[in-house]
């Protein structure tokens, strides 16, 4: 008697949930005036460039003892430079080059989808090509995305301060 009870409630409580949840907006379901991350593509970042902007990202993760693997990708997604740090781990190579990519081809940080899927916007999970962890920051200049730096290697937000030192190079007042 005492688990038909327990099963009773539950199924009772269970119920509750659903037409509360069925009650609730959708936060998907506001469409905005503007497309958001609406940053066009430029003309690709060249290699010096993308060289000058991982060492950007090196020193700031020297100064700290974070060995970090840097990747720079251009306005397409293609690996334009990579450096990887002395002693960096081997997982974090795929996963720098990840994180850029995901950052040009979404048009915003890696962070940005990091948050959504905390948030619960677990749909993010199923785009192709995304990741969810920070360190992926596009790189625009003049208005246009010219590429993408991602780090990895260290914790997300140590990753994440490596690339922004790399991308302040560029990202002046965007």
């Amino acid at each position: 008697m005492r688990n038909l009870a327990l099963a009773t409630g539950l199924i009772l409580i269970m119920s509750a949930g659903v037409a509360r949840a069925q009650t609730q907006p959708n936060p998907l379901d506001v469409v905005p005036d503007k497309m958001p991350f609406d940053i066009p593509y430029g003309t690709p970042i060249g290699a010096d460039r993308a060289r000058a902007v991982i060492n950007a990202a090196a020193d700031e993760a020297k100064k700290h003892g974070w060995k970090l693997n840097i990747a720079i990708v251009d306005s397409g997604g293609n690996l334009v430079a990579f450096e990887r740090m002395d002693g960096a781990q081997l997982a974090s190579i795929a996963i720098s080059e990840h994180k850029a990519r995901t950052a040009v081809t979404f048009r915003r940080e890696t962070k940005a989808i990091e948050s959504g899927i905390q948030s619960g916007l677990n749909y993010l999970t199923t785009l192709d090509g995304v990741i969810g962890s920070r360190g992926g920051i596009p790189l625009v200049e003049n208005g246009t995305i010219i590429g993408a730096i991602g780090c990895s290697g260290g914790t997300g937000s140590q990753d994440e301060v490596g690339a922004k030192a790399g991308a302040s190079l560029v990202n002046k007042g965007s």
